[in-house]
């Protein structure tokens, strides 16, 4: 049983070396461990030093793309290396190593595809009130969404079965981690949560320069998720909204009608027959996305045994 750890980098040469030096040698049931680094484009010594730590993998970029294209360009050379299961950890050091050993214990012992280390966010002093209520939102509206029971959404301490891995696509340049819950479910796959220690962090969050800018991105991810891996519940629920607006909107109408008094709410008549034609095209809409959406599902597929065929 091979585990890969991978770590995706930019401009890590203060943080990587504690990062590295704290990363297990052994775990009860894991026969091989590997270090592998994603280069995100780095311009300091980063490589430099994780190759005199004895790094033998690292996927390197010319230039910068980004969190989600590292993430992935990271679990497509693990699953090339043969691993087994996938551990993703940051290089900043935030996540308590140790911990590695309880991310990997559901998939070791085929009770999860995908586990996702919880934080204990209300303990953590580094992060303001503010966003430990956005933490706490966010993870409730994507579990929701997601029909998961995640409990730390944003958390990047996560553990990978080989299939999870391979049945993997990131859309999304910003991030990875909320795509990949949503998806999730869609796919068949699992998520456990388990509870996790965090150190202190070395520097800020690169991903959260801007708490609004944080919020608005996030809810676009949502959104975007939610459209392209749940597209009629998303126009349904609009839909169907409309739909019941312009039907009571015809009641009153019609309310007024038999009363004798329907010259004067011919508007309604109007506006409703507006609602209900614009509800009875939006339901069109998600019955066609949805058929967009199993189409999707079978390249996804064709994909995935494609996947496994290289990766043999």
């Amino acid at each position: 049983m091979k585990l890969i750890i991978q770590i995706p980098c930019y401009n890590e040469e203060i943080a990587l070396p504690v990062t590295l030096s704290q990363l297990p040698e052994h775990i009860d049931g894991i026969d091989d461990i590997e270090i592998l680094i994603s280069d995100d484009g780095s311009t300091d010594r980063t490589i430099e030093i994780a190759k005199k730590f004895g790094v033998k993998h690292i996927v390197t970029s010319t230039h910068h793309r980004g969190l989600a294209k590292t993430f992935m360009s990271g679990i497509q050379k693990a699953l090339e290396l043969g691993a087994d299961i996938i551990v993703n950890t940051d290089a900043d050091n935030q996540y308590c190593a140790d911990d590695i050993e309880k991310l990997v214990k559901p998939i070791l012992d085929e009770q999860a595809d995908i586990v996702i280390g919880a934080r204990p966010i209300k303990d953590i002093k580094e992060f303001s009130p503010l966003k430990k209520f956005l933490q706490y939102f966010g993870s409730k509206v994507v579990r929701m969404l997601s029909a998961t029971d995640t409990q730390d959404v944003p958390s990047g301490f996560r553990a990978f079965s080989r299939d999870a891995a391979l049945a993997l696509n990131v859309f999304d340049n910003y991030t990875y981690t909320i795509e990949t819950i949503i998806q999730s479910k869609t796919k068949g796959l699992h998520i456990v949560s388990v509870p996790i220690r965090v150190n202190s962090n070395y520097r800020k969050s690169r991903l959260v320069k801007n708490i609004f800018t944080y919020i608005q991105k996030n809810s676009f991810t949502i959104l975007r998720m939610f459209i392209i891996y749940r597209p009629f519940r998303f126009f349904a629920m609009i839909g169907g909204f409309i739909l019941l607006l312009g039907i009571a909107l015809l009641s009153r109408f019609l309310f007024f009608y038999i009363m004798d008094k329907g010259n004067g709410h011919i508007q309604s008549l109007i506006v409703s027959s507006i609602l209900v034609m614009t509800g009875v095209q939006t339901l069109i809409f998600g019955v066609l996305a949805d058929l967009l959406s199993i189409n999707r599902k079978l390249i996804e597929d064709i994909q995935v045994r494609i996947k496994k065929l290289e990766n043999k």
